[in-house]
């Protein structure tokens, strides 16, 4: 049997799974104690006490049935009553039945009175005020009889004390059990934020904990995040190595053409030019999110301080809108230089660039939007992807490029454990281009 609509209504926390596994049981448990004890034992002793506490009614009923006067009639129980534990007495003619209220966890009670009807067709009303006393109001041909006797005779004595105790230790059972669960799954959560955190492109201090399996879990990740600094680490200095071999060649090239006829040098320059831009991307490209360490920053003014040096450059920008205030944990470098890679493609591909910037409790984004031609929805996954080149007609009269650009953006919003969107924009027609961040 398929369990797949079941999915939607279960909860995602693993701690409240774990507590509905915990909780479910005990519920069920009693639920199920309670319902048999009070179906099959008590319901069925709560029975055969209120059928002889009823035979020893119709006995003192009866004896009275001959008497002329009430007097006559307490004089012709009254040896009965002493055997029997009972009080009688009959109401004045005015003076009606005091029933009294009932306890509210008197969850008997209602049975009794049910009981006593069955066996008493004649009954006028019950009274069972207390645990200790129980009063039978009776019609006669003498007037209204009331009879009192211990109300343990129609039922047994505290039967919610079973009740009670089974909740009570059931609470204090499952409250030791969440304590013990939450110190089993505290270690699985300090991994899981450790994991996330190195997603985002910060080093938490962890070292695991736990059950046999969470501490392997751990000690898995411990090793796999060294190799992975180990990898970025050698990374960096092959790119240092990469960068340092690559350009002192192309220096000397560059002076040996400055001392070339301008006629002569001017092609090979602008291939200078070109392998010299080439390098640049390929060795951002590589670098990635890298660059430097994760800092606490202001959003607004990191923008702001972007888009004003955009503008200073002589590009077309404006910050538009800003919503939100607080920090986040970013490395400002690798943030800048994606800002500064959209900013870059909008005005080259477009006249003007608007950036626009949301921060809310979960999610920082930082939008940029152009009025260029944009780029076509089934064109979108590849325009992220390293070294792709689009139709020809978005890059008319724009320079070849390296088609590094949107490739940079998508590896530092990856690596800071978010991602980079595309779509079209409302506002100005062109490009949006979105670089969301979890906080």
């Amino acid at each position: 049997m398929s369990t797949q609509w079941l999915k939607p209504y279960m909860p995602r926390s693993l701690y409240v799974r774990a507590a509905l596994i915990l909780v479910l049981p005990v519920i069920v448990l009693l639920l199920v104690v309670g319902i048999a004890f009070l179906q099959r034992h008590l319901e069925d002793v709560t029975s055969q006490m209120t059928r002889a506490a009823s035979r020893e009614v119709n006995l003192v009923t009866g004896a009275m049935a001959e008497a002329e006067t009430q007097q006559q009639a307490l004089a012709a129980i009254r040896p009965d009553l002493a055997a029997l534990e009972m009080q009688v007495r009959f109401l004045g003619i005015n003076e009606e039945p005091d029933i009294g209220r009932r306890r509210w966890y008197d969850f008997i009670a209602p049975q009794v009175e049910t009981d006593l009807r069955a066996n008493l067709p004649d009954l006028i009303a019950v009274a069972l005020p207390s645990s200790q006393e129980a009063r039978l109001y009776l019609p006669t041909h003498l007037g209204t009889l009331q009879l009192t006797f211990d109300r343990r005779r129609l039922s047994p004595a505290a039967p919610h004390q079973l009740i009670v105790t089974m909740v009570f230790f059931a609470i204090i059972m499952t409250s030791i059990s969440f304590l013990y669960m939450r110190n089993q799954l505290r270690p699985i959560t300090r991994l899981a934020n450790a994991a996330q955190a190195f997603g985002r492109g910060r080093i938490e201090p962890y070292s695991p904990s736990g059950a046999i399996e969470v501490r392997a879990a751990g000690n898995a990740f411990l090793d796999m995040r060294a190799r992975i600094e180990r990898q970025m680490e050698q990374r960096t200095l092959m790119l240092s190595g990469v960068s340092h071999d690559l350009r002192t060649p192309l220096t000397r090239l560059k002076l040996g053409l400055s001392m070339l006829p301008e006629e002569e040098a001017a092609p090979l320059q602008q291939d200078v030019t070109e392998m010299q831009a080439l390098l640049d991307a390929f060795l951002d490209f590589s670098r990635g999110a890298a660059d430097g360490a994760t800092e606490e920053v202001h959003p607004e003014a990191f923008v702001r301080q972007i888009v004003d040096d955009a503008r200073r450059a002589g590009y077309e920008a404006d910050l538009v809108s800003v919503e939100g205030q607080g920090t986040v944990m970013l490395r400002p470098t690798a943030i800048r230089r994606a800002v500064e890679n959209l900013i870059g493609n909008a005005v080259r591909y477009g006249t003007k660039a608007d950036v626009s910037l949301s921060l809310n409790p979960k999610s920082l984004r930082i939008r940029v939007e152009d009025d260029g031609p944009g780029i076509p929805a089934d064109q979108r996954t590849e325009a992220v992807k390293p070294f792709t080149r689009l139709d020809p007609a978005r890059n008319q009269n724009q320079g070849s490029g390296v088609g590094l650009g949107l490739a940079i953006v998508a590896d530092i919003a990856r690596a800071h454990g978010g991602t980079l969107r595309l779509a079209k924009s409302e506002r100005l027609g062109g490009l949006c281009a979105d670089i969301i961040i979890g906080r």
